[in-house]
Order: C-alpha cells, then structure tokens, then sequence
C-alpha cells in the first residue's frame, strides 16, 4: 500500500495542538481538525475519538488505535 498524500496530517494536528497545552478536549481536537479541512478519512478517525479530556499520549493511541483498526497506519501514519 503507498502512502497518502495526507501521509503525516494527523501528527501534525496532534504537533500544533499540543505545541502550548497539556491537555485538549475532544470537542477542540473536532473543531481545529474542522478549521484544517481535513480529509473524509482522517475526520472519520477523530471523529471516533470519545468524549473527554486528553493528554498527548492518551489522544495518540485513540487515534493509533482507530488509525489500526480501519489498516490505515501505513496509508496515513500514525502519531507520536
């Protein structure tokens, strides 16, 4: 499988979000997402992040996670 040309967009949102906090919510990770105009694909694996508060690890192995469970993690990358 070859990469995306959106290979690496979704750790660059985890990267610009945490750039000055320690913690996001779920609703601000949708909304800076949104602004980013991500990808139908990309928006499909935040929008299955549950409801609550995240640190960088705890948002990065959801997003891994869903990122695993559609075989996308070649295709997209996953993120750090």
């Amino acid at each position: 499988m070859l990469q995306s040309d959106e290979y690496g967009t979704l750790q660059r949102l985890v990267d610009a979000l945490f750039a000055e906090r320690r913690h996001v919510a779920r609703v601000e990770v949708i909304g800076f997402a949104e602004i980013c105009d991500l990808p139908a694909d990309l928006m499909e694996i935040v929008l299955l992040l549950p409801p609550g508060s995240y640190t960088r690890q705890r948002l990065c192995d959801q997003m891994n996670s869903a990122l695993a469970g559609h075989g996308w993690g070649l295709l997209y990358g996953t993120v750090q």
